[in-house]
């Protein structure tokens, strides 16, 4: 597979049991690669773990630097699942329910609740979710 197809975050194999590695990886912001950051203190690294299946194969060990990679398609699915379909709820409900409340405040505020049970309904289907993402160390 091209890297044009991928996503790609180095990161540090924490721990190796006979069912999943841990990874920590760290996700920095657009601004880290500015010469100004430490000026700014906009600049955010977070660092994230990430559990994945060991592969019984693997020749990588505890403290190593790996890549951890998945499909560019899961990283466009998660952007439609987290902002693009949440943002077409909001815009349906604040346009389709103009003209059956007449206060905007209310009106926002049933949008909002939409958006709300979306993001419920996502969460309570997270353990689902998670399997269709797949991630893989290289």
């Amino acid at each position: 597979m091209s890297k044009k197809n991928e996503i790609v975050h180095s990161g540090k194999v924490l721990e190796i049991d006979q069912d999943f590695t841990t990874v920590q990886i760290v996700v920095s912001s657009a601004c880290s690669a500015c010469h100004a950051k430490s000026l700014c203190g906009m600049s955010e690294d977070e660092e994230k773990i990430i559990m994945l299946p060991t592969d019984p194969y693997a020749t990588y060990s505890v403290g190593d630097i790996v890549n951890v990679c998945t499909k560019m398609s899961m990283g466009l699915k998660a952007v439609w699942i987290s902002y693009v379909i949440p943002l077409a709820i909001l815009m349906i409900l604040i346009l389709s329910l103009s003209s059956v409340i007449g206060n905007e405040v209310y009106r926002a505020l049933a949008a909002i609740g939409g958006v709300a049970v979306y993001y419920f309904f996502i969460w309570l289907f997270r353990e689902r979710l998670s399997n269709e993402f797949e991630f893989y160390i290289k």
